[in-house]
Protein backbone atom coordinates (compact mmCIF):
# COMPACT_ATOMS: atom_id res chain seq x y z
CA UNK A 1 0.00 0.00 0.00
CA UNK A 2 1.24 3.47 -0.87
CA UNK A 3 1.40 6.15 1.83
CA UNK A 4 1.51 9.83 0.90
CA UNK A 5 1.93 12.84 3.17
CA UNK A 6 0.60 15.90 1.41
CA UNK A 7 -0.75 16.43 -2.11
CA UNK A 8 2.76 16.78 -3.55
CA UNK A 9 3.50 13.12 -2.68
CA UNK A 10 0.83 11.82 -5.07
CA UNK A 11 2.46 10.45 -8.24
CA UNK A 12 2.13 12.78 -11.24
CA UNK A 13 0.73 9.98 -13.38
CA UNK A 14 -1.91 8.91 -10.82
CA UNK A 15 -5.09 7.88 -12.65
CA UNK A 16 -8.73 7.60 -11.60
CA UNK A 17 -9.54 6.27 -8.13
CA UNK A 18 -12.28 5.63 -5.60
CA UNK A 19 -11.85 7.90 -2.57
CA UNK A 20 -13.15 8.05 0.97
CA UNK A 21 -12.31 10.91 3.35
CA UNK A 22 -12.34 11.03 7.15
CA UNK A 23 -10.32 10.98 10.37
CA UNK A 24 -11.09 7.26 10.75
CA UNK A 25 -9.54 7.17 14.21
CA UNK A 26 -9.65 3.58 15.42
CA UNK A 27 -10.90 2.22 12.07
CA UNK A 28 -13.85 0.82 14.04
CA UNK A 29 -16.57 -1.44 12.65
CA UNK A 30 -18.58 1.50 11.30
CA UNK A 31 -15.51 2.88 9.53
CA UNK A 32 -14.81 -0.59 8.16
CA UNK A 33 -18.20 -0.64 6.40
CA UNK A 34 -17.37 2.55 4.49
CA UNK A 35 -13.79 1.57 3.69
CA UNK A 36 -14.80 -1.93 2.54
CA UNK A 37 -17.50 -0.42 0.32
CA UNK A 38 -14.92 1.92 -1.22
CA UNK A 39 -12.54 -1.00 -1.82
CA UNK A 40 -15.30 -3.14 -3.36
CA UNK A 41 -16.37 -0.26 -5.62
CA UNK A 42 -12.76 0.32 -6.66
CA UNK A 43 -12.39 -3.35 -7.60
CA UNK A 44 -15.60 -3.16 -9.69
CA UNK A 45 -14.32 -0.10 -11.53
CA UNK A 46 -10.79 -1.46 -11.90
CA UNK A 47 -9.14 1.49 -10.13
CA UNK A 48 -7.28 1.94 -6.80
CA UNK A 49 -9.02 2.71 -3.48
CA UNK A 50 -7.64 5.75 -1.61
CA UNK A 51 -8.33 6.90 1.96
CA UNK A 52 -7.78 10.60 2.69
CA UNK A 53 -7.20 11.51 6.32
CA UNK A 54 -5.71 14.39 8.33
CA UNK A 55 -2.88 15.16 10.76
CA UNK A 56 -3.23 16.67 13.29
CA UNK A 57 -6.87 16.02 14.10
CA UNK A 58 -8.86 18.95 12.60
CA UNK A 59 -10.32 19.90 15.99
CA UNK A 60 -6.82 20.76 17.28
CA UNK A 61 -6.43 23.40 14.56
CA UNK A 62 -9.99 24.74 14.65
CA UNK A 63 -10.12 24.72 18.48
CA UNK A 64 -6.55 24.54 19.89
CA UNK A 65 -6.29 22.36 22.99
CA UNK A 66 -9.25 20.18 21.98
CA UNK A 67 -7.25 17.34 20.39
CA UNK A 68 -9.17 14.15 21.28
CA UNK A 69 -7.38 11.11 22.72
CA UNK A 70 -6.36 8.94 19.76
CA UNK A 71 -7.50 5.34 19.44
CA UNK A 72 -4.79 4.57 16.87
CA UNK A 73 -1.77 6.46 15.53
CA UNK A 74 -1.58 7.05 11.78
CA UNK A 75 0.79 4.14 11.07
CA UNK A 76 -1.60 1.76 12.86
CA UNK A 77 -4.60 3.12 10.95
CA UNK A 78 -2.69 2.59 7.70
CA UNK A 79 -1.97 -1.05 8.65
CA UNK A 80 -5.65 -1.66 9.41
CA UNK A 81 -6.71 0.00 6.16
CA UNK A 82 -4.20 -2.07 4.19
CA UNK A 83 -5.77 -5.19 5.72
CA UNK A 84 -9.11 -4.01 4.31
CA UNK A 85 -7.62 -3.77 0.82
CA UNK A 86 -6.93 -0.03 0.58
CA UNK A 87 -4.32 0.78 -2.10
CA UNK A 88 -3.15 4.19 -0.86
CA UNK A 89 -3.51 6.45 2.18
CA UNK A 90 -3.13 10.22 1.79
CA UNK A 91 -2.43 12.08 5.05
CA UNK A 92 -3.14 15.78 4.56
CA UNK A 93 -1.36 18.12 7.01
CA UNK A 94 -4.27 19.99 8.58
CA UNK A 95 -3.08 23.59 8.93
CA UNK A 96 -4.94 26.84 9.61
CA UNK A 97 -4.58 27.68 5.92
CA UNK A 98 -5.96 24.28 4.89
CA UNK A 99 -8.90 24.69 7.29
CA UNK A 100 -9.96 27.80 5.33
CA UNK A 101 -10.31 25.88 2.07
CA UNK A 102 -13.91 26.11 0.87
CA UNK A 103 -15.77 22.86 0.12
CA UNK A 104 -15.66 23.69 -3.62
CA UNK A 105 -11.88 24.30 -3.53
CA UNK A 106 -11.34 21.10 -1.56
CA UNK A 107 -13.19 19.13 -4.24
CA UNK A 108 -11.10 20.63 -7.04
CA UNK A 109 -7.68 20.61 -5.36
CA UNK A 110 -7.90 17.18 -3.73
CA UNK A 111 -10.53 15.03 -5.43
CA UNK A 112 -10.38 16.32 -9.00
CA UNK A 113 -6.88 17.66 -9.72
CA UNK A 114 -4.87 15.17 -7.64
CA UNK A 115 -6.84 11.96 -7.05
CA UNK A 116 -8.99 12.08 -10.21
CA UNK A 117 -11.91 10.63 -8.28
CA UNK A 118 -14.22 8.31 -10.18
CA UNK A 119 -16.31 7.69 -7.07
CA UNK A 120 -16.39 9.06 -3.53
CA UNK A 121 -17.77 6.96 -0.66
CA UNK A 122 -18.84 8.60 2.63
CA UNK A 123 -21.09 8.25 5.65
CA UNK A 124 -24.36 10.23 5.79
CA UNK A 125 -23.04 12.88 8.21
CA UNK A 126 -19.78 13.58 6.37
CA UNK A 127 -18.78 17.27 6.51
CA UNK A 128 -15.80 18.99 4.91
CA UNK A 129 -14.31 22.33 3.94
CA UNK A 130 -14.19 25.66 5.79
CA UNK A 131 -16.45 25.62 8.86
CA UNK A 132 -17.56 22.10 7.78
CA UNK A 133 -19.87 23.75 5.25
CA UNK A 134 -19.70 20.89 2.74
CA UNK A 135 -21.93 17.82 3.04
CA UNK A 136 -22.78 14.74 0.96
CA UNK A 137 -25.49 16.62 -0.94
CA UNK A 138 -23.01 19.30 -2.01
CA UNK A 139 -20.48 16.58 -2.85
CA UNK A 140 -23.04 14.86 -5.09
CA UNK A 141 -23.69 18.14 -6.92
CA UNK A 142 -19.96 18.58 -7.48
CA UNK A 143 -19.78 15.02 -8.73
CA UNK A 144 -22.17 15.87 -11.55
CA UNK A 145 -19.91 18.77 -12.55
CA UNK A 146 -16.60 16.90 -12.31
CA UNK A 147 -17.68 13.39 -13.35
CA UNK A 148 -17.52 11.38 -10.15
CA UNK A 149 -20.19 9.34 -8.37
CA UNK A 150 -21.03 9.84 -4.69
CA UNK A 151 -22.14 6.83 -2.67
CA UNK A 152 -23.42 7.18 0.89
CA UNK A 153 -22.97 4.23 3.23
CA UNK A 154 -24.75 3.95 6.59
CA UNK A 155 -21.88 3.43 9.02
CA UNK A 156 -24.07 3.03 12.10
CA UNK A 157 -23.58 -0.29 13.84
CA UNK A 158 -24.97 -1.00 17.29
CA UNK A 159 -24.43 -3.69 19.88
CA UNK A 160 -24.18 -4.02 23.65
CA UNK A 161 -21.31 -1.51 23.95
CA UNK A 162 -22.35 1.82 25.42
CA UNK A 163 -25.85 0.59 26.16
CA UNK A 164 -26.79 0.20 22.52
CA UNK A 165 -25.54 3.58 21.26
CA UNK A 166 -24.33 3.68 17.63
CA UNK A 167 -20.66 2.73 17.37
CA UNK A 168 -18.38 5.75 17.00
CA UNK A 169 -14.87 6.93 17.81
CA UNK A 170 -16.34 9.26 20.47
CA UNK A 171 -18.15 6.38 22.20
CA UNK A 172 -15.03 4.19 21.99
CA UNK A 173 -12.91 6.92 23.62
CA UNK A 174 -15.47 7.22 26.42
CA UNK A 175 -15.49 3.48 27.07
CA UNK A 176 -11.68 3.33 27.07
CA UNK A 177 -11.54 6.24 29.53
CA UNK A 178 -14.02 4.38 31.76
CA UNK A 179 -11.96 1.18 31.62
CA UNK A 180 -14.61 -0.68 29.63
CA UNK A 181 -12.10 -2.24 27.26
CA UNK A 182 -14.49 -5.10 26.46
CA UNK A 183 -17.03 -2.58 25.15
CA UNK A 184 -14.31 -0.79 23.18
CA UNK A 185 -13.28 -4.12 21.72
CA UNK A 186 -16.82 -4.78 20.47
CA UNK A 187 -16.82 -1.45 18.62
CA UNK A 188 -13.30 -1.78 17.22
CA UNK A 189 -13.62 -5.43 16.28
CA UNK A 190 -10.29 -6.05 18.06
CA UNK A 191 -8.70 -5.10 21.42
CA UNK A 192 -7.83 -1.46 22.08
CA UNK A 193 -4.08 -0.99 21.61
CA UNK A 194 -1.57 1.39 23.18
CA UNK A 195 1.91 1.76 21.71
CA UNK A 196 5.22 3.29 22.72
CA UNK A 197 8.86 2.77 23.62
CA UNK A 198 9.90 0.83 26.73
CA UNK A 199 11.73 3.17 29.13
CA UNK A 200 13.36 2.69 32.50
CA UNK A 201 11.00 3.23 35.42
CA UNK A 202 11.56 2.85 39.16
CA UNK A 203 12.16 -0.90 38.54
CA UNK A 204 10.07 -1.83 41.59
CA UNK A 205 8.33 -4.57 39.62
CA UNK A 206 11.69 -6.23 39.02
CA UNK A 207 12.49 -6.03 42.74
CA UNK A 208 9.09 -7.55 43.58
CA UNK A 209 9.48 -10.44 41.13
CA UNK A 210 7.15 -9.03 38.47
CA UNK A 211 9.39 -7.11 36.03
CA UNK A 212 7.26 -4.82 33.86
CA UNK A 213 7.78 -3.02 30.59
CA UNK A 214 7.16 0.67 31.31
CA UNK A 215 5.67 1.97 28.05
CA UNK A 216 6.18 5.64 27.19
CA UNK A 217 2.99 6.11 25.19
CA UNK A 218 2.65 8.22 22.04
CA UNK A 219 1.21 11.76 22.35
CA UNK A 220 -2.60 12.04 22.68
CA UNK A 221 -2.97 8.27 23.22
CA UNK A 222 -6.35 7.10 24.55
CA UNK A 223 -5.29 5.31 27.76
CA UNK A 224 -7.74 3.17 29.75
CA UNK A 225 -8.85 4.13 33.25
CA UNK A 226 -6.50 3.33 36.13
CA UNK A 227 -6.53 -0.33 37.07
CA UNK A 228 -5.27 -3.79 36.22
CA UNK A 229 -6.07 -5.43 32.88
CA UNK A 230 -5.45 -8.71 31.10
CA UNK A 231 -4.05 -8.51 27.60
CA UNK A 232 -1.06 -8.97 25.35
CA UNK A 233 2.35 -7.37 25.08
CA UNK A 234 3.48 -7.33 21.43
CA UNK A 235 7.23 -7.29 20.93
CA UNK A 236 8.87 -7.67 17.52
CA UNK A 237 6.00 -9.72 16.11
CA UNK A 238 5.44 -11.88 19.19
CA UNK A 239 2.26 -11.59 21.27
CA UNK A 240 2.91 -12.44 24.93
CA UNK A 241 0.11 -12.86 27.51
CA UNK A 242 0.38 -9.95 29.93
CA UNK A 243 -0.90 -8.44 33.16
CA UNK A 244 -1.15 -4.69 32.58
CA UNK A 245 -1.19 -1.93 35.19
CA UNK A 246 -2.37 1.60 34.43
CA UNK A 247 -2.06 4.33 37.04
CA UNK A 248 0.16 6.29 39.39
CA UNK A 249 1.35 3.41 41.58
CA UNK A 250 -0.28 4.63 44.84
CA UNK A 251 1.50 1.94 46.89
CA UNK A 252 4.68 3.96 46.45
CA UNK A 253 3.03 7.41 46.41
CA UNK A 254 3.58 7.81 42.70
CA UNK A 255 2.29 10.85 40.86
CA UNK A 256 3.06 10.10 37.21
CA UNK A 257 0.51 8.01 35.30
CA UNK A 258 2.13 5.02 33.58
CA UNK A 259 1.26 1.97 31.49
CA UNK A 260 3.23 -1.10 32.59
CA UNK A 261 2.95 -4.62 31.21
CA UNK A 262 4.25 -7.80 32.85
CA UNK A 263 4.85 -10.58 30.31
CA UNK A 264 3.40 -13.58 32.17
CA UNK A 265 5.78 -16.51 32.72
CA UNK A 266 8.58 -14.87 30.71
CA UNK A 267 12.00 -14.35 32.25
CA UNK A 268 15.12 -12.52 31.16
CA UNK A 269 13.41 -10.16 28.72
CA UNK A 270 15.37 -7.01 27.87
CA UNK A 271 12.90 -4.66 26.23
CA UNK A 272 14.44 -1.25 26.93
CA UNK A 273 14.38 1.00 23.90
CA UNK A 274 12.04 -1.26 21.91
CA UNK A 275 8.78 -0.04 20.37
CA UNK A 276 6.04 -2.29 21.77
CA UNK A 277 2.25 -2.51 21.68
CA UNK A 278 -0.13 -3.39 24.51
CA UNK A 279 -3.57 -4.87 23.77
CA UNK A 280 -6.29 -4.57 26.46
CA UNK A 281 -8.59 -7.59 26.62
CA UNK A 282 -10.38 -7.28 29.94
CA UNK A 283 -10.61 -5.17 33.10
CA UNK A 284 -9.52 -7.08 36.21
CA UNK A 285 -9.70 -4.59 39.10
CA UNK A 286 -9.25 -0.96 40.06
CA UNK A 287 -6.10 0.65 41.38
CA UNK A 288 -5.60 0.28 45.14
CA UNK A 289 -3.16 0.93 47.96
CA UNK A 290 -2.50 -2.04 50.26
CA UNK A 291 -1.75 -2.18 53.98
CA UNK A 292 1.54 -3.98 53.48
CA UNK A 293 4.02 -5.08 50.85
CA UNK A 294 3.00 -8.68 51.55
CA UNK A 295 -0.64 -7.86 50.79
CA UNK A 296 0.43 -6.17 47.55
CA UNK A 297 2.49 -9.18 46.47
CA UNK A 298 -0.38 -11.53 47.28
CA UNK A 299 -2.73 -9.40 45.16
CA UNK A 300 -0.21 -9.20 42.30
CA UNK A 301 0.08 -12.98 42.24
CA UNK A 302 -3.74 -13.23 42.14
CA UNK A 303 -3.86 -10.63 39.34
CA UNK A 304 -1.36 -12.57 37.25
CA UNK A 305 -3.29 -15.80 37.80
CA UNK A 306 -6.53 -14.11 36.71
CA UNK A 307 -4.88 -12.52 33.66
CA UNK A 308 -3.33 -15.85 32.65
CA UNK A 309 -6.80 -17.45 32.79
CA UNK A 310 -8.45 -14.66 30.77
CA UNK A 311 -5.84 -14.79 28.01
CA UNK A 312 -5.90 -18.61 27.94
CA UNK A 313 -9.70 -18.51 27.51
CA UNK A 314 -9.14 -16.45 24.35
CA UNK A 315 -7.71 -19.59 22.80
Amino acid sequence: MQRWRGLEDIPQDWGRSVVTIGSYDGVHRGHQLIIKHAVDRARELGVPAVVVTFDPHPSEVVRPGSHPPLLAPHHRRAELMADLGVDAVLILPFTTEFSKLSPADFVVKVLVDKLHAKAVVEGPNFRFGHKAAGNVEFLAEQGKVYDFEVEVVDLYVTGEAGGGLPFSSTLTRRLVAEGDVEGAREILGRPHRVEGVVVRGAQRGRELGFPTANVETLPHTAIPADGVYAGYLHVEGEAMPAAISVGTNPQFDGTERTVEAYAIDRVGLDLYGLHVAVDFLAYVRGQAKFDSLEALLEQMAADVKKCREIVAAEG
